[in-house]
């Protein structure tokens, strides 16, 4: 594939995204595939497009110096402009030059002369001008916004939960590129083997300090080695392998997992399990089970019995007190995974937590009666908003006083003695700077023995 072809392809996915709302990461696959995007193509392709989603509104900032405010601009012209400022300013493989007479033939060619003069002439002026300077933007909140390129009412919303410092680490980790994990199938193979085959096929992985059966990749393509095909190891966010290991699940457990897909959690608690006892494994999308049975085929498992169902009835298939363990890892609004899905902090409103806060409370309430007493209920998240979090987790435990906060869970993190994590009464909520990773928020509650109490 020509480069010039890479950014009419970057192009025509930027605006699909924008338009459809789609996500990006499957979109950007699905295009890699489809238009027979060569490995090396692939990897700008994939830079072009997240860069240019994850800088949106700070390059927007930078652009609006060049266009006249009454200056009416299509959608196409305009994101257009946005890729190529993003190469500019944030990658060196290609000169200045180079980008702005690709933009002009892909304005010539999608437009007309007036278009490509017109997109000449701002990226031109954008080269001469350089750099926004940041810090004349007074308003500290206004200026952190624009310049990790997230939306002013979230920037503001965090502030007001975790305040500025933190607010300001989360932001700048945000923009920046987050290292791949993946979690070794204890039944085929134990950590330190996987980091040799790894080296062999020139990646470099080390373990990670944080789980036991995780390891960061630092350099190199697993895809390109028989790791992940061979089930030897699965790709897995190091939070996400964490909330899993708290689920604290033993051999021979019967366990729920109510919203499974694509099945990373269940599957590591089904390898933690000694592939025994039973895992029940839901989504409430049927086309999204099949992913959750194709890895656990992939990893040699058979202790996972996957299918269809909403999280909120599923006791009209189970009876109460069935499960020694029910992990809820609820729909949320993502906005602990930014980085993976830079589009998701411009889609989501104050509106769209609102309403997930109630559907997470009923997915929990109506799980409730299920678990066992003395078993335990896990609730996860892959967001960092407290709305979602915390609060739910209160309501809930004060309209179920058999629930509480299991002690066991507390003590288990304070051993941990993890540095910018926070401990609440509800649980632990990890930010994307906390380890490098995805923010998430994991808490485990056990339901107490009314003849005992405990």
């Amino acid at each position: 594939m020509k480069s010039k072809n890479v950014r009419e392809v970057a192009l025509n996915l930027i605006l699909r995204i924008d338009q459809s709302g789609g996500f990006s990461h499957l979109m950007i696959h699905h295009a890699i595939e489809s238009e027979a995007v060569s490995r090396k193509d692939a990897a700008l392709l994939t830079e072009i497009v997240y860069g240019s989603l994850e800088r949106k509104l700070t390059l927007q900032y930078d652009l609006s110096r060049f266009i006249k405010q009454k200056k009416r601009t299509e959608p196409w012209v305009e994101s257009l402009l946005l890729l190529s400022i993003y190469q500019m300013r944030y990658l060196n493989q290609v000169p200045t030059y180079a980008i702005i007479n690709e933009a002009v033939t892909i304005a010539k060619k999608r437009g007309h002369k007036g278009i490509a003069s017109f997109v000449n002439g701002v990226l031109r002026q954008a080269d001469r001008k350089g750099k926004v300077d940041f810090s004349k933007i007074e308003n500290k909140i206004e200026r952190l916004a624009i310049e990790t390129s997230h939306p002013q009412w979230l920037v503001e919303r965090w502030v007001d939960q975790y305040g500025y410092e933190r607010t300001y680490e989360m932001c700048m980790t945000n923009v920046d590129k987050k290292p791949l994990y993946l979690r070794v199938n204890r039944l085929k193979a134990q950590p330190k083997e996987v980091i040799s085959l790894l080296a062999e096929e020139g990646v470099e992985a080390v373990l990670s300090s944080q789980a036991n059966y995780g390891i960061m990749v630092r350099n190199g393509n697993v895809l390109q080695t028989p790791v992940i095909e061979a089930g030897l190891a699965t790709i897995q966010d190091l939070s996400s392998l964490l909330a899993s290991d708290f689920t604290e699940v033993k051999s021979g457990m019967t366990v729920l997992d109510s919203c499974s897909a694509p099945g990373g959690k269940a599957t590591a608690m089904a390898e933690a399990m000694d592939n025994t006892g039973d895992i029940y494994a839901y989504d409430l999308h049927k086309n999204k089970t099949k992913l959750i049975k194709q890895n656990a085929k992939r990893l040699g498992l058979t202790n996972l019995h996957v299918s269809q169902a909403d999280a909120r009835h599923l006791q009209d298939k189970h009876d109460a007190e069935s499960f020694d363990r029910i992990l809820v890892d609820a729909p949320c609004s993502g906005l602990g995974i930014i980085r993976s899905k830079p589009d998701i902090k411009y889609s989501k409103t104050e509106a769209d937590i609102n309403n997930l806060s109630h559907i997470q409370f009923d997915i929990l309430n109506g799980l409730a009666p299920l678990v066992k007493k003395g078993g335990k209920l896990i609730y996860s998240t892959c967001t960092v908003d407290r709305l979602e979090n915390n609060d739910v987790i209160k309501r809930f435990l004060q309209e179920n006083p058999q629930f509480v906060l299991d002690p066991s869970f507390t003590n288990e993190v304070k051993e941990k003695a993890w540095t910018d994590v926070l401990l609440t009464d509800e649980g632990l909520q990890i930010f994307p700077q906390s380890f490098n990773s995805d923010g998430f928020f994991v808490t485990r509650l056990m339901k107490l023995d009314e003849k005992n109490g405990e």
